[in-house]
């Protein structure tokens, strides 16, 4: 028998339970984890919270989407991104449904090698905010020696996607809240506190304009002035506003109706990251773990929305 987490009801994080489970072999193309770590991300509450709607047939319901771990066994065919999977190897598993687990079963082709520099923390909170800022710095463009205006860029996918405008030679102008600024900085950032007065404070640190701009908190705020200091709507992305993005004429990304889900462009993601992550090109911060157990504590701070870095939780 193994753990794993459910929601029992939708609701808030009390609405959380561990239970036990039997853990198949897996089949043709699929490999069997001992999961050493599993990322948590705002959207794994908001599946139960109701806001996509109260299902009773989805209860109970399995939460999580990425995990690190050590594969225990393999199908028939058995072959990742990277090539044949064995066991005994450490991986990292995206799209990997209901991840809170202790024992996973995936496909092989979720699979791909964790990079022995990252610990099981790390690994495990890679992959779902790597993708995503990948997805959003594809969407906008971001050149060498352009302005890139990232808001929300303390977070999980704004510390990713920081490091890697920077990295392909853009200047960053970060928000962020004050107590944050250090980090940003650290990371090749320009920090801008977030707050009445913003466009006037980007301009202050941009005399020569934004070429584009991400929203990764779904601020009014954040599409305005993007919108107000932005010439060209298409190098304006939003994977959090998405009916004021759509009203405001810019890119919506993820898996909001009518958003680019960006498919293809997440799934070759993943070897870039672990590349990078490897190489010592991107760091991954990690705020916080707690025992898998500890799911409900573990969604209370993230709903707090104040984490700087990713939260994560250890079977």
């Amino acid at each position: 028998m193994s753990e794993a987490v459910v929601a029992g009801a939708y609701g808030g994080p009390e609405v959380l339970s561990v239970i036990d489970e039997t853990v198949p072999d897996p089949g043709p193309g699929q490999v069997r984890i001992a999961v050493r770590a599993v990322g948590v991300n705002p959207f794994d509450h908001k599946m139960y919270s109701g806001v996509f709607g109260t299902d009773p047939a989805n209860l109970p319901m399995r939460l999580g989407a990425e995990a690190a771990g050590v594969v225990t066994m393999v199908g028939a065919h058995a072959t990742g991104p990277a090539g044949p999977i064995a066991v005994g190897d450490e991986v990292i598993a995206y799209r990997a449904p209901g991840a809170y687990a202790a024992e996973l079963v995936v496909p092989a082709s979720s699979v791909v090698p964790k990079p022995a520099a990252l610990s099981w923390e790390q690994a495990g909170g890679l992959m779902l905010t790597g993708v995503t800022a990948v997805h959003v710095l594809e969407a906008i463009g971001p050149l060498k020696g352009e302005t890139v205006l990232i808001h929300g860029a303390a977070g999980g996918v704004g510390l990713t996607a920081v490091q890697l405008a920077v990295a392909r030679g853009a200047t960053v102008l970060a928000t962020a809240s004050p107590a944050k600024h250090d980090l940003l900085r650290d990371l090749g950032a320009i920090p801008v506190a977030y707050g009445p007065g913003l466009a006037d404070r980007v301009r202050a640190a941009a005399p020569d304009g934004v070429d584009a701009a991400a929203d990764l908190i779904g601020t009014d705020e954040a599409v305005d002035v993007s919108v107000e200091l932005v010439a060209d709507p298409a190098r304006i992305a939003t994977i959090a506003a998405f009916q004021r993005g759509a009203q405001a004429g810019i890119k919506v990304l993820g898996g909001a109706p009518g958003a680019d889900p960006g498919t293809e462009i997440r799934a070759a993601a993943r070897l870039q990251l672990t590349e990078a992550a490897g190489a010592g090109r991107l760091r991954v911060l990690i705020a916080d773990s707690y025992p898998l157990r500890e799911a409900a504590a573990a969604h209370r701070q993230i709903m707090t929305g104040h984490t700087t870095g990713k939260i994560v939780l250890v079977p």
